[in-house]
């Protein structure tokens, strides 16, 4: 795990929504900006009116269906949480379930979120199900999730601090997320440093000769808004290319 940012950079990453902060990622990345780090299969955020979360992930194998797990190991959940408890915050539960495409229960509600939030976490991505979404809401603990279900059935930790696959993706422990509403994006070990700064450039570059120019659209003809926004959308990529001294093309 890299060294944490330090709080500030977290508030202000949490300022943008996860398309902007890929924005910025994209231009620093070594991995491939079309299938690397970010979810591939959709998410659903059951609380967007809570906007972006930001934090680093405590990962947890779950498997709700299967009731021999409480049987070999009923003290999984004080191993799990002294885990959790361990790690410095903010930190986010990215939890696989290994039921799906299946759904037989929930190990989030109100009475997990409100502990982890005791323990430090701002939220959950899960690739099963949440319930008491009014009282996770009201917990201030947002999750990702692909469904809602009744009940917990056998939730129960299978194992902690390891690879997880949600998504489509593997997240490993410690990793920096941002998610929201879009889904989220979860930074790959030595990319973290130059993220923000990325990610403000990359907006500044987009209002001021994309956006910018679209909206100043009125009274031109089409010939001209057509070459403007190909002027525009040139400054836009020598910007670009200058600041991250990188080859290719930007939308």
């Amino acid at each position: 795990m890299s060294a944490p940012l330090p709080y500030d950079e977290l508030l202000q990453l949490k300022r943008w929504n996860t398309p902007t902060i890929y924005n910025g990622w994209e231009q620093i990345t070594e991995g491939d900006p079309a299938r690397d780090a970010f979810n591939l299969d959709e998410t659903r955020d059951f609380m967007p009116q809570m906007g972006p979360m930001v934090g680093y992930a405590v990962t947890c194998v779950v498997q709700p269906g299967n009731r021999e797990h409480a049987l070999k190991n009923p003290d999984a959940w004080s191993a799990y949480r002294e885990y959790v408890g361990s790690i410095p915050g903010p930190k986010i539960v990215v939890m696989q379930d290994l039921d799906k495409p299946m759904t037989y229960g929930s190990a989030w509600g109100e009475v997990n979120s409100n502990i982890h939030r005791a323990l430090g976490c701002v939220g959950v991505i899960v690739d099963g199900a949440i319930r008491d979404v009014d009282e996770m809401t009201n917990a201030g603990f947002k999750a990702l999730a692909r469904r809602l279900c009744v009940g917990h059935a056998h939730a129960m930790p299978v194992r902690w601090n390891t690879p997880v696959e949600i998504f489509g993706t593997v997240v490993q422990p410690g990793q920096l997320i941002h998610a929201d509403k879009h889904g989220f994006l979860a930074i790959p070990p030595g990319e973290e440093d130059r993220l923000l700064e990325a990610s403000r450039f990359m907006d500044a570059n987009e209002c001021q000769n994309l956006i910018n120019v679209a909206r100043q659209s009125t009274g031109k003809s089409v010939e001209q808004l057509l070459k403007d926004l190909d002027d525009g959308a040139a400054r836009f990529g020598k910007a670009a290319r200058e600041k991250f001294s990188r080859q290719g093309e930007w939308s």
